[in-house]
């Protein structure tokens, strides 16, 4: 990531303001799916944002790690979990995922939203414990114009074929996968 990058995306976490506790959840493209994210052991929450998410998995039950290149969004994340009870549950880090995920235990969930580099797809699949979950989502080419940035058509059931299939969907400019190990 550059650090045009980094400036921009804390630009955007600053002109956003602190999340409002009331906002913490799963990304919308998983409602309907709540009961099959576990309520202990480790999650891994990538290009974690302000940690809605996060903070929603450490109520739980889960011990959360949030890592994000906006020092900005990591703030607020971080001030997010103490608002809402959980800050001893969640560790949040700035991460260039660019160099790979960061160290870790094994997670019994790995979350991802909007976020998409295919150099990880590996290392998300090595990270997940058995039995974990893992729920991506990123900007698609399905119902949208390409873009470096968007997941051509199939490529995350493909990225993750080797997992037990849940649910995925691809429309609007969105796709997303939930799968399990």
């Amino acid at each position: 990531m550059t650090d045009k990058d980094r400036v921009r995306w804390d630009e955007i976490y600053t002109a956003s303001g602190p999340p409002q506790a009331d906002a913490v959840g799963l990304p919308s493209v998983f409602a309907g799916f709540e009961d099959l994210f576990p309520t202990a052991g480790h999650a891994l929450d990538l290009a974690c944002g302000q940690g809605l998410a996060a903070v929603w998995l450490a109520r739980r039950g889960m011990d959360v790690r949030g890592c994000d290149v906006s020092q900005v969004a990591i703030d607020q994340a971080r001030d997010l979990a103490r608002r809402c009870g959980v800050g001893d549950r969640c560790r949040f880090d700035v991460v260039d995922l660019d160099h790979g995920l960061p160290d870790g235990p094994p997670a019994h969930v790995v979350v991802c939203h909007r976020f998409r580099d295919r150099r990880l797809d590996r290392a998300i699949i090595r990270r997940l414990a058995p039995g974990g979950l893992v729920a991506v989502s990123a900007l698609s080419e399905v119902g949208a114009q390409p873009g470096p940035f968007r997941a051509a058509p199939g490529e995350l059931t493909a990225a993750f074929a080797e997992l037990e299939p849940i649910a995925a969907d691809e429309a609007d400019g969105v796709a997303w996968v939930l799968a399990r190990r």
